[in-house]
């Protein structure tokens, strides 16, 4: 059994700007956030409408949007907590591209990252 975080949202964004202040990590995430939406949203498109052209190109950009915050979470001096199991990878992965990470932008806490990323 994976390990628990009671308020997954709150336990998240305590660490999040402590995870991300590499500049090439904060551009990757830029970029890969937005594509795992769109790539969510066409997969779940795909599924409900039977389109299996909607279902492949979710998948693909689901997977490139995965590999590229990879790559980014890679280049960071504090490295994130691993995942502990599947359970616990999919919950923490979908709260960061829908809440987390938008929240990050939207408060300014990305700007702020990318104002102090070479003090780090």
């Amino acid at each position: 059994m994976g390990k628990r975080h009671p308020n997954l949202h709150a336990w998240q964004w305590r660490s999040y700007p402590h995870n991300h202040r590499n500049p090439t990590n904060l551009v990757l995430h830029l970029i890969a956030v937005p594509l795992f939406i769109v790539g969510f949203l066409l997969l779940v498109s795909g599924v409900f409408g039977l389109s299996f052209t909607n279902v492949a190109i979710g998948v693909v950009g689901l997977i490139a949007a995965l590999g590229l915050q990879r790559h980014g979470h890679s280049l960071e001096a504090q490295v994130a907590e691993p995942f502990s199991d599947r359970k616990d990878a999919v919950q923490r992965l979908l709260v960061e591209q829908f809440v987390t990470f938008p929240r990050f932008v939207l408060s300014g806490a990305w700007w702020r990252a990318w104002r102090e990323r070479h003090r780090h």
